[in-house]
């Protein structure tokens, strides 16, 4: 559906992008990310044929970025961080003006505004000026735009940025809901939306790719350390220390506990170092009550950062 090779852009004597190449499936949703400069904007404008690369090649739905710009846009849907609101207009009236503007026929743009509109969950604000919604129907209005010609391809810049907890919830479930019928492609910050949400995770920085798996196969190849979480009973100090002394294990952090009776640790092991075994004779010699012991799996955030300052 979208392939990605070997893709350059510079500005200048700056490259934003250097020697970049990934692809990804019909269906699948991709989480993009990196740091704050790292070119994730630079090639979400490539691939939505705002810019031209510098060299390599970009195609989406078969084909190329460069060569048939507009056939590549009547298959994707873009909405960008900042969305291009007119806020003078009704939300029907500015989905109807993007329809006309896609080159839909006349005849059809009715029908599929309110369909989008209800789809988006816009219909208690359909009628009202953009100006007079909330941050949340603004970004629905957004991503509204971006689907009004049902697109092969979504491509979704920070899509839940400046939005409250809620709102957020709101937006996740929206696409994920819209991943039966689309192709997505996800730039965002937030790194438990791209747990949740995407199947494939590319990870640039500085302009290079660092990384490209699901989030589950990444988290295996840079989990470089055993890790454990541990629930029991004791003097937390006195509970805390002794962990630390343990052979093997490299680092104790005290976590919240669900409940008064009990300290919540997670302990990190050494490469190769199986601890396990002398923690458990250590909280039977000390006659602690032991209520959980399992592993802990690295965080996507983990990953982004260990990946992150390795490249660095």
């Amino acid at each position: 559906m979208i392939t990605v090779e070997k893709l350059v852009k510079d500005y200048g004597s700056h490259r934003a992008i250097d020697d970049i190449s990934f692809s990804m499936e019909e269906g699948e949703i991709l989480g993009f990310l990196g740091p704050n400069g790292a070119g994730k904007t630079t090639m979400m404008r490539i691939l939505t044929c705002c810019m031209p690369s510098t060299s390599g090649r970009a195609t989406v739905a078969g084909f190329d970025c460069l060569e048939d710009p507009l056939e590549v846009r009547r298959r994707i849907g873009y909405l960008p961080e900042r969305v291009p609101l007119y806020d003078d207009m009704r939300v029907s009236d500015y989905l109807a003006f993007v329809a006309g503007m896609k080159g839909m026929a006349s005849d059809l743009i009715s029908q599929s505004v309110k369909r989008t509109a209800e789809d988006c969950g816009l219909d208690d604000v359909y009628d009202r000026r953009i100006s007079n919604i909330s941050r949340g129907y603004r970004q629905r209005v957004g991503l509204a735009q971006a689907l009004l010609n049902d697109p092969e391809v979504l491509i979704l810049d920070e899509p839940t940025v400046g939005l409250d907890p809620g709102q957020i919830k709101e937006i996740r479930g929206l696409i994920k809901n819209l991943s039966d019928r689309h192709t997505i492609i996800l730039s965002t910050h937030i790194l438990p939306e791209v747990s949740l949400l995407c199947s494939k995770v590319v990870i640039i920085n500085q302009g290079k790719l660092v990384a490209m798996d699901t989030p589950e196969n990444l988290s295996a190849q840079v989990d470089d350390s055993s890790r454990l979480m541990l629930r029991l009973g004791g003097p937390v100090d006195q509970v805390e220390e002794a962990l630390g002394r343990v052979p093997g294990v490299i680092n104790v952090q005290r976590e919240e506990s669900p409940d008064s009776d009990s300290n919540a640790f997670s302990l990190d092991f050494a490469a190769g170092q199986n601890a396990r075994k002398d923690l458990q004779l250590l909280i039977a010699e000390k006659g602690w009550d032991l209520m959980e012991m399992r592993n802990l799996s690295a965080s996507l955030e983990d990953v982004f950062i260990k990946l992150v300052t390795r490249e660095d």
